[in-house]
């Protein structure tokens, strides 16, 4: 019912569609990325993009990668989207030769209960990167 693909951030189609959905999911909340940086992922309902997710190289943790970005459509909430982008994602991280994952939630209980269910574990980094209430999550690969 539901596939998890890697794409290619630098056809412009995709970006488009990236693009689309970062709007359908963050409305004005963040700014769009730059989806011809780092690894890029759909979720696909049949032939439908339903979710994104994004993963850059991490300017905060040495040798990790950064969770930057994951959006699901709210109809599609409840099927483990965000869980299965995640683990694409950790793959990722193994085949870059990555020891570890970092990524940040501001007021989102369903992503920080995601992370923990993924293994992810809270921590401080040493140059907090976001607001004063962000959660800051870290998660070895190995």
């Amino acid at each position: 019912m539901y596939r998890i693909r890697e794409v290619d951030g630098h056809d412009d189609e995709i970006a488009d569609t990236l693009a689309d959905l970062h709007r359908l999911t963050f409305f004005s909340g963040a700014s769009v990325p730059e989806f011809d940086w780092g690894h890029w992922w759909l979720g696909y309902h049949e032939t439908q993009p339903v979710a994104f997710a994004g993963l850059i190289p991490s300017t905060h943790v040495v040798n990790a990668g950064y969770f930057c970005r994951v959006g699901v459509l709210k109809s599609h909430w409840g099927n483990r989207l965000q869980l299965r982008l995640m683990r694409a994602l950790e793959a990722r991280v193994r085949r870059n030769g990555w020891n570890s994952i970092v990524s940040d939630t501001t007021d989102n209980l369903v992503s920080a209960n995601n992370f923990i269910r993924a293994g992810y574990r809270l921590y401080l980094p040493q140059y907090p990167w976001a607001w004063p209430n962000t959660l800051y999550w870290h998660k070895p690969i190995g």
